[in-house]
């Protein structure tokens, strides 16, 4: 059986990598398709420092953007509750349904704060009162916020 031999990627390979990633391969694969299609360059000392520099840079740019995230999540929650007027009929119920999109846009009228729609999850709104919305802000910080459904 056969070395293998080690490459960092120059673009990204399907079933293999991406741009920069450090892979181990066949040497025939190396030999006859990576490096003469120029998708990958052998390691070398100070290939791989560049490579653990750009894992480092995307690290701390990933840090930053869960701060961020962090930081509006308190400033959400700490706005409290959102309070959308809708058209009332028999019983409390209102008609149609709250939408995300008029979440996010309330969201942003209030707060000045920028909301993806798809980010937010409602329960079944039907009736008035008071229920619950989390909003993803970034992979690991979810924020929850009370949603006032009132007559118009």
């Amino acid at each position: 059986m056969s070395k293998r031999i080690q490459l960092v990627l120059t673009q990204d390979v399907k079933k293999l990598g991406s741009n920069g990633d450090l892979v181990e391969v066949a040497p025939g694969y190396a030999r006859n398709y990576l490096l003469p299609q120029k998708m990958a360059v052998l390691t070398t000392p100070g290939i791989l420092k560049q490579v653990e520099r750009r894992r480092e840079k995307e690290r701390q740019r990933l840090l930053e953007e869960k701060q961020q995230a962090e930081t509006r999540k308190a400033a959400l929650e700490a706005a409290g509750r959102f309070t959308i007027n809708k058209q009332v009929g028999e019983g409390d119920a209102i008609f149609g349904t709250v939408t995300t999109q008029e979440v996010a846009d309330l969201i942003l009228a209030s707060t000045t704060q920028e909301v993806d729609r798809r980010g937010i999850t409602l329960p079944d709104i039907r009736k008035l009162g008071t229920y619950k919305a989390e909003v993803k802000l970034h992979q690991d910080v979810t924020a929850v916020v009370e949603i006032v459904v009132a007559a118009l």
